[in-house]
This record gives C-alpha cells, sequence and structure tokens, in this order.
C-alpha cells in the first residue's frame, strides 16, 4: 500500500460518529478519576483527539458540559426509579434502586446534586430532575391515599436522605463490615428500618 494512502487526512484528521457522546464519555471517565473541580475542556478534548473548540461547540463552557451530564443523569436516575417502583410497587424496592444507582453511577452522582457547578434553571434539566423526584415522591402520594398519617413530603426526604447517606458512606467504605459486601441486600435492611415494604394494597 503506498504512503499516500495510509497517511491521514489532514482535511478531516478525527472522525467520530457521534462527538457529543465521546466528549460525554471522557468527561465521566474524568470525574471518576479526579472529580468535577478538575474537568477541563482542554484536557477533554485532547483525550478525544479533537480540536480545542469542539466542546465548546457543543456545550458552549464547562458549566454547559456539566448541565448536560447532570441531565443525563437525572434522566437515568428517573428510569432506574420509575423501573423499581412498576416492576413492584414496593417503595422499599425504590430505595434500593435508589442506592444501586447512587454506587453504580459516581460521576453522575458527583455532579447532579451539586447545583452550582451547572446551569439549574436549563428547562431539559429542570424537566429531568422532576421526573426523578416524581418517582420518588409520587409512589408516597398514592401509598398516602390508604395512610392520612404519611406526609409524602416529609417520608420522601427522609428515604432520600437515608438512601443517599447509605450510598455515599458504602462508597467511601465507612459502614461496618458486618453488613457484609451486597450493598443491595444492605441497603435494604437498613432502609427497611424507615420503611417497611408496603404497596397500594398494604
Amino acid at each position: 500500500m503506498s504512503k499516500r494512502a495510509t497517511a491521514p487526512n489532514r482535511a478531516h484528521p478525527y472522525h467520530h460518529g457521534n462527538l457529543r457522546r465521546a466528549l460525554l464519555d471522557a468527561a465521566l471517565e474524568s470525574i471518576a478519576a479526579a472529580g468535577p473541580a478538575a474537568l477541563s475542556l482542554r484536557e477533554l478534548a485532547r483525550r478525544v483527539g479533537v480540536s480545542h473548540a469542539a466542546p465548546a461547540h457543543h456545550f458552549g463552557d464547562k458549566a454547559g458540559l456539566l448541565t448536560a451530564l447532570a441531565t443525563e443523569g437525572y434522566r437515568l436516575l428517573a428510569a432506574t426509579l420509575r423501573e423499581a417502583w412498576e416492576r413492584t410497587g414496593n417503595f422499599l424496592d425504590v430505595g434500593v434502586a435508589y442506592v444501586r444507582f447512587s454506587i453504580e453511577h459516581r460521576p453522575y452522582v458527583a455532579v447532579m446534586f451539586r447545583p452550582e457547578l451547572y446551569r439549574a434553571g436549563d428547562p431539559a434539566l429542570v424537566e429531568a430532575r422532576q421526573a426523578a423526584s416524581e418517582l420518588l415522591y409520587g409512589p408516597l402520594r398514592q401509598l398516602a391515599r390508604d395512610d392520612p398519617a404519611l406526609d409524602p413530603l416529609r417520608a420522601g426526604l427522609a428515604a432520600w436522605s437515608l438512601a443517599h447517606g447509605f450510598a455515599e458512606l458504602w462508597t467511601t467504605g465507612a459502614l461496618p463490615p458486618e453488613l457484609g459486601d451486597d450493598p443491595e441486600q444492605a441497603a435494604r435492611d437498613v432502609l427497611a428500618y424507615l420503611f417497611r415494604p408496603v404497596s397500594p394494597s398494604g
């Protein structure tokens, strides 16, 4: 094969079927390694193999990129919680699903709950965040129909605080070894102290 045939095309030196996706994936890897504060659009461009201007073309700036990541994270969280509720109708399973998501998707979580990092008023992000919130508080509103003593807002905050805190403690290795090495089972055991397995039928 001739040298001319093997030389890179200088007019189009980079090719990505979905550059936006490639940049988001590279950002997730960077956040997993060093956290969102260390994220650099210039470094992302270098890692993906594109010009320095490419990330700005898709996201504008770092806040725009983190807004896209937070939006994607909330959508994934909503899908996870929805699947758990529709499959079991059990709010305890929703809590366990939240823990699983938080442990398996650490880079998203590192961004989602830090609104100072992104544009919290972005319409797509607001919609995604509200969808996830509805999957947390919506089931409790359903359960409250049969239990007037249940306050969906405060119960939801209690469940969220416990599930989120459990996931953080599990990730940092701060929980006692007696809980075992299965985070979902351990979360189920702990969350059960707050909510017994309940369903709309009781």
